[in-house]
């Protein structure tokens, strides 16, 4: 893992606790090391946001940083990485596919970048960071206005609003997977999911917004 991430630790422990999720260990698991990550991450991102985006307003920046920092782009870094493999997990949460959850894997990538950062400082963080969002910096565009916000906008020009309700929730609270409908009048439902609330509902106005598109 150390050759992967180009690190090579002076405490250990830091990176395995990085990768220990709650299902394997409560009291030792990633989540403190999470919550840093998340903000080390806001940093590194909006730190090449500014040099990436000159010209770019606030409100344009903070959208371009919601996308790179969101649970989707975070697992997805993870699997770049190859983080999935490495993630200390109860059987059962292996069992049901936990390697592969978002939710997971983007806990884990926050984990590793805290950890990363605690042992060889913003340099550290910043390299893995350059490494592993690379594709979701060239996918960034100037509209970056998420599908929740797209299908409000619609359906405003036309004097609706969509309805969104929850029909479904599974799994534990450490990972949860939300079901969501969206509707707008005459048009849906349809369906989303997602490892929150907010995810399932995104999920559910692209759906749409594919079908009424």
């Amino acid at each position: 893992m150390e050759e992967r991430l180009g690190h090579r630790f002076q405490d250990e422990a830091l990176l395995k606790r990085a990768l220990t999720h709650a299902s394997a260990d409560a009291q030792r698991s990633n989540e403190r090391l999470e919550f840093l990550g998340d903000r080390v991450l806001g940093l590194v991102v909006a730190e090449k946001l500014q040099a990436l985006y000159p010209q770019d307003n606030e409100g344009a920046l903070a959208l371009k940083l919601n996308a790179l920092v969101r649970q989707e782009a975070c697992a997805a870094a993870a699997q770049v990485a190859g983080l999935g493999d490495h993630i200390v997990l109860a059987k059962s949460e292996m069992a049901s596919g936990g390697r592969g959850r978002p939710a997971i894997l983007a806990c884990a990538c926050e984990a590793v970048i805290a950890a990363l950062y605690l042992d060889g400082g913003l340099d550290a963080a910043r390299s893995f960071v350059a490494r592993n969002w690379e594709q979701a910096f060239a996918s960034l565009t100037q509209d970056m206005r998420d599908a929740k916000t797209s299908l409000q906008e619609w359906a405003q020009a036309r004097k609706l609003a969509p309805q969104y309700r929850q029909v479904g929730r599974e799994g534990p609270d450490h990972a949860p997977r939300f079901t969501v409908e969206v509707s707008v009048a005459g048009f849906g439902p349809e369906t989303g999911e997602g490892g929150s609330k907010r995810e399932a509902e995104q999920d559910a106005a692209r759906r749409l917004l594919d079908k009424i598109g």
